[in-house]
């Protein structure tokens, strides 16, 4: 991954974090990693256990940016979000997987908030 990309991506989770905390959002880990993969943000939105993925590209649409978040890709994500939630002991909880999707066109950014985007998928 290069030093570009790297950044990038950093400057989109301040940026997906920073407007999650302004809608109520409670920050609970950042980059939870576990050997199945990684998941960007975990949250709580009011009593709702929330995964959130981070997707920021420049140059393109918040559509395209969006479907980054392929099958493939939630499958990821659902198999890292039980497993947060076995360590953690939150079986119980009520929980969805949001997307945030950041798009850099022409100077100017763009943010969207997918809530409930994908059902579990594994």
């Amino acid at each position: 991954m290069t030093k570009e990309r790297i950044t990038l991506g950093r400057l989109g989770e301040d940026l997906a974090r920073e407007r999650l905390e302004d809608l109520g959002y409670r920050i609970l880990k950042s980059n939870y990693r576990c050997p199945l993969g990684e998941i960007d943000l975990v949250a709580r939105d009011g009593d709702v256990l929330v995964f959130v993925e981070i997707k920021t590209r420049r140059g393109e649409y918040l559509g395209q940016v969006k479907e980054a978040v392929n099958r493939r890709k939630q499958g990821q994500l659902s198999k890292v979000a039980l497993a947060y939630m076995k360590s953690n002991n939150l079986w119980g909880s009520k929980a969805r997987f949001d997307v945030v999707a950041i798009g850099f066109i022409d100077g100017k950014k763009e943010i969207e908030i997918v809530k409930n985007a994908f059902e579990l998928a594994y």
